[in-house]
């Protein structure tokens, strides 16, 4: 519509120019500035009537092409493109974009969960034109977020709500994303993730978990303790039967021979000594000397 006004506007001023160039040449110098503007005029809105074979999409968008209600399947890339000036050129954003929500849910067992999530999704730029025919500008209120809702909330009916409070909280963000996935990308909107930004369980659970972990650590740190109590009385055992072993060895090595004969050795040593005494020899108990002390 802007292109067929510029385009009269100009013809109109260019009409009215020639005529009063006219009136200009038969030295009627009333229209001499009449002329002037009107050549401006036209000029300008010829100009303007060019431009709009042009348009210009912005970085991170697609153009689709609306000539007269007509939805081109073709769309235009970023840039400066020429187009129909009789087309309507309709911006998409193909750039990835977050929505948040925060929900209650019910979990598998019936308990109210708190969830706070969300989306990062785009459009995909080969199916704007499809987008903007069936669904048009505002696709994500229309398809994303309902879908969105929806699907968060069946999905996490399927997980109990104390199996949320550890390593199933990821699950969780990874199944929403891929069921997500499939109900939005045949509709042109490529889901990216699902981030999970916090799950708040109920008090009551949260209490019941907590003191079964400190249970559970109490019982691990107790088993810990005997475990090492058994290992110390095993070495203690083991220690105790190595000296049994030990004496027993030594018991059976000595023998009244080699008690006596060890006497004998000591003796020999004592008789060779230079301290004053007085031995006598096979006077004392088992045959041994008797070794007696002048001092």
């Amino acid at each position: 519509m802007v292109f067929l006004l510029c385009v009269v506007i100009a013809l109109v001023a260019l009409v009215a120019w020639r005529a009063a160039s006219r009136k200009v040449q038969e030295k009627n110098q009333a229209f001499k500035g009449m002329a002037g503007l009107t050549g401006i005029v036209s000029v300008i809105f010829i100009v303007l009537a060019v431009l709009q074979c042009f348009t210009i999409v912005p970085a991170g968008n697609v153009g689709v092409i609306d000539v007269l209600g007509v939805v081109s399947d073709n769309t235009i890339k970023s840039g400066i493109n020429p187009v129909n000036p009789l087309a309507h050129i309709i911006k998409f954003s193909i750039q990835t974009t977050e929505h948040k929500e925060t929900m209650q849910t019910l979990s598998r067992e019936g308990l109210t969960i708190g969830l706070e999530i969300s989306v990062l999704y785009h459009l995909d730029p080969d199916s704007a034109a499809s987008v903007y025919r069936k669904i048009g500008t505002d696709y994500t209120e229309v398809v994303l977020i309902p879908q969105f809702r929806s699907i968060s909330r069946a999905v996490t009916a399927s997980f109990q709500a104390s199996a949320l409070y550890s390593s199933e909280r990821e699950r969780l963000g990874t199944d929403i994303q891929q069921e997500l996935a499939k109900a939005t990308g045949p509709r042109g909107i490529i889901v990216e993730s699902t981030p999970l930004r916090n799950v708040a369980l109920p008090s009551q659970l949260t209490d019941a978990i907590e003191q079964k972990q400190r249970a559970e650590q109490e019982s691990q740190r107790m088993e810990f303790i005997l475990t090492k109590e058994k290992q110390e009385a095993e070495r203690k055992r083991i220690e105790a039967q190595g000296i049994a072993d030990f004496q027993t060895i030594v018991a059976k090595g000595i023998s009244d021979p080699l008690l006596r004969w060890k006497g004998i050795e000591a003796t020999e040593k004592l008789a060779a000594s230079s301290n004053t005494k007085v031995i006598i020899v096979g006077s004392g108990k088992d045959g041994l000397p008797v070794i007696l002390d002048t001092k």
